[in-house]
């Protein structure tokens, strides 16, 4: 069994650790808070940019843009496409990083050939280690997410796609379903399906589009295509923070049960040196007594 300095020095360093969890989960709480607050800022200007696109699709032969598709299309998953997976910077997290890898190894699994974009240290690193190639890196992103580097992100990936060295691009990223509740998945972003947009406007278009609605259009998805790109990258950061404030949280409950369990040691071995200190002191006390009477008898 430890002696009291060693359970003394166990207790000091639990103490130590569950101050930095504690900071951790206050500095995760107030950067969740910060980009819920930074997203809900931004949604109006999406809001209006998918109503103009709602708009010019409505008068537009969408057949002839590269960047729809109808039910009439179908994929063939062994055609090359463009991944662009969301992880973080750092861990702590608790699964949120591992749940990304994890979907990003099954996309490619089932494409051929695909171009993979990281945004992370963490994939960065994990997909360097397991020696698997990817085109381009954006680290840093995540830990500040902005439209400026969403659209740097959005021209990378469209240039592939507008090349036609891949059929499809999909993005990987953690969604926040509720504050207790996230979950990994993967959206493909393009080409879009033609019932995100049509019949969504049902106002009167009197506008003259030129040189073209099809021209107009298309050079409207890239800003829709970075704006979704942007809200994945908050939604992420805002999953990154509350997987974090939960792995904190938990770490700060086992510190309590640990903490717990060496207050009963400690107790335990003062109680027991104490009663060895007892005993020894009342066998001494026998033993004068003995030797006493010893003497006694003697004389």
């Amino acid at each position: 069994m430890a002696n009291v300095k060693e359970i003394k020095n166990r207790i000091k360093s639990v103490r130590d650790t569950k101050k930095i969890t504690s900071a951790m989960y206050l500095i995760a709480s107030t950067k969740m808070r910060k980009a819920k607050s930074d997203l809900d800022r931004t949604k109006p200007y999406f809001k209006a940019l998918y109503k103009e696109i709602s708009r010019v699709f409505s008068c537009a032969n969408v057949s002839e843009s590269e960047y729809f598709y109808s039910d009439r299309n179908e994929f063939d998953d062994s055609n090359p496409c463009a991944i662009l997976v969301v992880t973080a910077d750092k861990g702590l997290a608790g699964a949120y990083n591992n749940n990304i890898i994890n979907l990003t190894r099954d996309i490619l699994g089932r494409h051929n050939n695909s171009k993979l974009y990281v945004v992370g240290e963490y994939g960065r690193q994990y997909f360097s280690r397991n020696h698997i190639q990817y085109e381009n890196e954006f680290l840093y992103t995540c830990q500040n997410p902005n439209m400026e580097r969403a659209r740097e992100i959005c021209e990378e990936i469209l240039i592939p796609y507008n090349n036609g060295e891949v059929d499809r691009i999909f993005i990987v990223y953690t969604d926040m379903k509720n504050s207790m509740s996230q979950e990994a998945t993967a959206i493909q972003l393009l080409p879009i399906h033609v019932s995100e947009f049509k019949g969504k406007y049902s106002g009167k278009n009197d506008f003259e589009y030129l040189p073209n609605p099809i021209d107009v259009l298309n050079g409207l998805i890239p800003d829709y295509i970075s704006g979704y790109i942007y809200s994945a990258l908050v939604d992420s950061f805002c999953c990154e923070q509350n997987a974090r404030m939960q792995a904190m949280n938990s770490a700060n409950r086992n510190a309590d049960n640990i903490l717990l369990d060496l207050y009963v040691k400690y107790n335990r071995v003062r109680q027991a040196m104490i009663t060895q200190e007892i005993t020894e002191v009342s066998a001494g006390a026998r033993a004068m007594r003995k030797k006493h009477k010893k003497e006694a008898a003697i004389k």
